[in-house]
């Protein structure tokens, strides 16, 4: 009876642990020097992110109808700052200019330009790919003039890691990121209106 109770007693402490959950974060460029001054300021935000993903967990899709959480490997942020933020390191290093901030870290609410994001798909499968779906709308705020555009991307991964995962991820935001730039760059060489 004894060695049953011990038993039992070491199992339920063998179920009591699981393994660390593991952070993951969305990367850009390295931003410019602070130094310099001349590019446009863009404010980047809101981005908006589809419920079923806006998750702490990664949301990875098994199916066409069916996706699941892995609670053992996460976002380190929410998925909107997380996109907002690469997307403010990557406009900063395409667009040569430390004035791209996120609409939610600015102080006066001011810039040459406005970039919204709208994410319509992020999927995310371990050993096959990575998918963005993104509208954004790009705004010049001195006279309202706007571009809108989409961009859709697949990146495969080579392997199940979710740092590979996450990398391809990065790619993606950098994708849709030089679209934006392309889209403050027509903005500005466009008359006023």
């Amino acid at each position: 009876m004894k060695r049953l109770l011990l038993a039992i007693v070491a199992l339920l402490g063998a179920c009591a642990t699981s393994p660390p959950s593991r952070y993951y974060t969305l990367s850009g460029p390295p931003a410019p020097a602070a130094s310099v001054t001349a590019g446009p300021s863009v404010m980047v935000g809101p981005v908006a992110i589809p419920a079923a993903i806006d998750r702490p967990e990664f949301v990875i899709t098994v199916g066409e109808n069916e996706v699941w959480l892995d609670e053992f490997n996460r976002w380190a942020a929410p998925l909107s700052d997380a996109i907002g933020l690469a997307v403010v390191e990557n406009l900063g290093a395409t667009l040569a200019s430390p004035r791209v901030t996120l609409l939610a870290q600015s102080s006066d609410g001011q810039a040459d330009y406005r970039a919204a994001i709208e994410v319509q798909r992020f999927e995310s499968v371990p050993g096959s790919h990575a998918l963005l779906d993104a509208v954004y709308t790009v705004r010049r705020t001195s006279d309202g003039r706007a571009v809108t555009g989409r961009t859709t991307g697949r990146e495969a991964v080579a392997d199940k890691s979710y740092d590979t995962l996450a990398a391809a991820h990065s790619r993606l935001v950098a994708r849709l990121s030089r679209d934006v730039a392309q889209a403050v760059r027509s903005l500005a060489a466009a008359p006023a209106r």
